[in-house]
């Protein structure tokens, strides 16, 4: 009998051929190609086509890290992820990946091919924005974040949905890479020489710490809604064709705060921003720095629009309404800084930044800090999202070293 334990691309025919719900996606005796193309840190992923022009992707968890064979990581966290996608599904099958089936033994799960899809980072990186990307992520996070909340279920049920999402070791995962390490010394942490000040400065910054500190705790505490977990511009999908936008890999998901996953998307697109203004393009950066307010208007627009079929509205009023998204507005920003800061002195970096030349990518990585800085601290000055990225765009012009 073939293991299937690791797939392979020469063991993945045998594996489609002895999974009936798979005979039903993808023909195994007629298959066309099998393409390993996972290069992210925990997971073997395949993309896999027959000759009728159908498709699958199989995603197997790794019992351990690439970059480090010897960092553990429990292999069922893929059954998770397959709970996770398939609630995601429930309440926006426009904004994700179908899920086929989940092989609780060889922990792999089947989703829906999205290869005519581009990855939005690689399109940020090579000038295509993308600009409708934003809206629809805006709406994804609501529906998601309304349908699992006390709003959109019986507080039994999200209570059952709480216990089966519960994500302990990824999530710490998380809370160090996101919230401890950038402000702590740590082998994970690395920069540039010339950025070495810019740290220092970050770890001594008194304000700045206490607002991740809080951050941090209220990521631990509250689980308002289930979270995608790593909502990055890695993570989505995008198609010109039909404006299509999906959101895949969370398989950091859990219950927290809405805010972290719009806080993650914020994030990146200040990285984006700031490689757009290190190459001396001023007005693709203005145009990507628009782009946060799209995505919390089109949030709270489409919370807004789903409130009235809250599940007990009998001491949930409007104006609660009004304080729970003012809430999440003020939770994005800081958030929003974390998950920048994050990817400029920790772990798991990006291309955004790190395919700049050294020179530029120095004024980058300076503006991303000081721009994080300001959505922390600054937010509670004036929690727009217009005038902090108006604060954003400052920064990052000032920085850029061209």
């Amino acid at each position: 009998m073939t293991d299937f334990t690791l797939l392979t691309p020469d063991t993945v025919p045998g594996y489609l051929a002895s999974s009936p719900a798979l005979q039903q996606v993808v023909d195994p005796d007629a298959l066309d190609s099998v393409a390993e193309i996972g290069d992210g840190n925990m997971n073997l992923v395949f993309v896999v086509r027959d000759r009728n022009g159908r498709g699958v992707v199989l995603k197997q968890s790794l019992p351990h890290a690439r970059s480090d064979p010897g960092w553990p990581i429990t292999r069922d966290r893929s059954r998770r992820e397959a709970v996770l996608l398939s609630e995601h599904f429930r309440f926006d099958a426009e904004h994700v990946p179908a899920v086929y089936s989940y092989d609780a033994d060889n922990h792999v799960l089947a989703i829906e091919d999205l290869s005519d899809h581009q990855v939005w980072r690689r399109e940020l990186i090579a000038g295509r924005v993308h600009d409708y990307a934003a809206e629809a992520l805006g709406r994804y996070v609501a529906r998601v974040g309304f349908g699992t909340s006390v709003f959109g279920m019986p507080v039994v049920e999200k209570r059952q949905l709480v216990a089966a999402t519960v994500n302990a070791e990824l999530t710490e995962i998380t809370e160090d890479l996101v919230f401890t390490e950038p402000y702590i010394e740590h082998e994970h942490n690395s920069v540039l020489p010339a950025n070495e000040p810019d740290v220092l400065a970050l770890r001594s910054d008194r304000a700045l710490i206490r607002e991740i500190g809080k951050a941090k705790i209220a990521f631990i505490d509250n689980t308002q809604a289930l979270l995608h977990g790593d909502l990055h511009t890695g993570s989505v999908f995008v198609r010109a064709e039909g404006q299509s936008v999906r959101a895949f890999d969370p398989e950091f998901g859990a219950y927290g705060p809405i805010g972290f996953d719009l806080g993650a998307v914020w994030a990146n697109l200040v990285l984006a921003a700031a490689r757009a203004e290190a190459l001396g393009e001023p007005r693709r950066a203005d145009q990507i720095l628009r782009l946060p307010v799209v995505l919390l208007d089109a949030f709270e627009e489409e919370y807004r629009r789903l409130w009235p079929s809250r599940v007990d509205p009998r001491v949930y009023p409007d104006e609660v309404l009004e304080d729970v998204l003012a809430g999440i507005r003020l939770d994005s920003a800081v958030y929003a800084a974390a998950k920048a800061i994050r990817r400029i002195v920790g772990f798991a970096k990006v291309a955004d930044i790190e395919t700049l030349e050294p020179e530029a990518r120095e004024g980058a990585a300076r503006g991303v800090l000081r721009a994080g800085r300001a959505l922390a601290v600054e937010r509670h000055d004036d929690p727009s999202p217009v005038a902090l990225n108006l604060r954003v765009a400052e920064i990052l012009a000032e920085t850029a070293r061209r």
